[in-house]
């Protein structure tokens, strides 16, 4: 079983009590209805699924509700960190630097 750390609950849980949400922090465009047909298609549609280190949005719905960040290996399936929604996107080396300290 897959154990993610809610940051708003403060505990770890059953991957169960939580839904994938998508890619995280993604830029809405400034004014979306001045946008082409093509650049909202981008916007909206089109993510990076990346091998390796990725930041998605994550919900804790059997739990208390809300929407949070994470990072994870999408390789591995770990969760590096987890992290309140509105925080910004941590530093990628800082990421993985602390992950090969807590593996040692």
């Amino acid at each position: 079983m897959l154990l993610i750390h809610c940051p708003y609950c403060g505990e770890d849980r059953s991957e169960l009590e939580f839904r994938w949400a998508g890619e995280a922090h993604i830029a809405r465009p400034e004014n979306i209805a001045d946008i082409s047909d093509e650049a909202f298609a981008e916007y909206f549609f089109i993510r990076d699924n990346d091998k390796g280190l990725v930041f998605e949005r994550w919900r804790h719905i059997h739990g208390c509700g809300r929407f949070f960040n994470a990072a994870r290996d999408s390789v591995s399936d770990k969760f590096l960190m987890t992290y309140k929604a509105g925080e910004p996107k941590p530093d990628t080396e800082a990421v993985l630097s602390a992950e090969k300290g807590a593996g040692q």
